[in-house]
């Protein structure tokens, strides 16, 4: 007889499936805001990992796309054992075509889209959240175009390449924003997490 998995629950009570991967299982979101993502809002997920980010958005939003190119199979397991609707896309951000992923033990062969082709796909986006170990250099900044706010990891070689000055200087000139930096002690390549939004919106 096969035993179930080991279920665990948060403090704000998502669950997940606890089970032994090759990946980390990143199931808190201190680092991320949230509390401002609205009801009507179209959430798109970049780099959802098992669900953390999601699977909260799902709470407050019917309109949530994920994308995630090597957890998917837990992260649908996660979705479902939360009783939320999150549409599951296996793939990553980039500049299209097939590119390998490597993160932590694992290594796929993905599908890669644009932002803006990320954003055709799931039918819009008012909030993003992305945390794509350095592929968030590869935004197109015209893409952010009708995004109301932003929720992003940065990141610094050797994660990834060298930050995309035209994308900071869009971020600069159209959001208001703040940067949670990475204490000088923190992991090597990480910058912080942006926290940006539209002021007219």
């Amino acid at each position: 007889m096969m035993k179930a998995p080991t279920v665990f629950a948060m403090d704000d009570g998502v669950k997940f499936i606890q089970v032994s991967t090759p990946f980390r299982q990143i199931t808190a979101i201190s680092g991320y805001w949230i509390d401002d993502l609205r009801a009507d809002d179209k959430v798109i997920d970049i780099g959802a990992n098992v669900g953390a980010f999601c699977i909260r958005a799902a709470k407050r939003s019917q309109h949530v796309v994920a994308y995630e190119p090597v957890t998917g199979d837990l992260l649908e397991k996660n979705i479902q054992l939360n009783g939320v609707q999150v549409k599951v896309i296996r793939a990553a951000l980039g500049i299209g075509g097939s590119v390998g992923i490597d993160w932590d033990n694992c290594r796929v062969l993905t599908p890669s889209y644009t932002l803006g082709e990320m954003i055709r796909i799931a039918g819009g986006c008012d909030f993003l959240k992305c945390d794509c170990e350095g592929s968030e250099w590869d935004i197109n900044p015209r893409d952010l175009c009708r995004i109301r706010r932003i929720e992003m990891e940065l990141h610094l070689p050797p994660i990834g390449g060298a930050p995309d000055p035209a994308l900071l200087e869009y971020i600069c000139r159209e959001f208001e924003f703040t940067l949670d930096r990475v204490p000088s002690h923190g992991p090597l390549g990480s910058l912080g997490i942006l926290h940006a939004w539209r002021s007219d919106q």
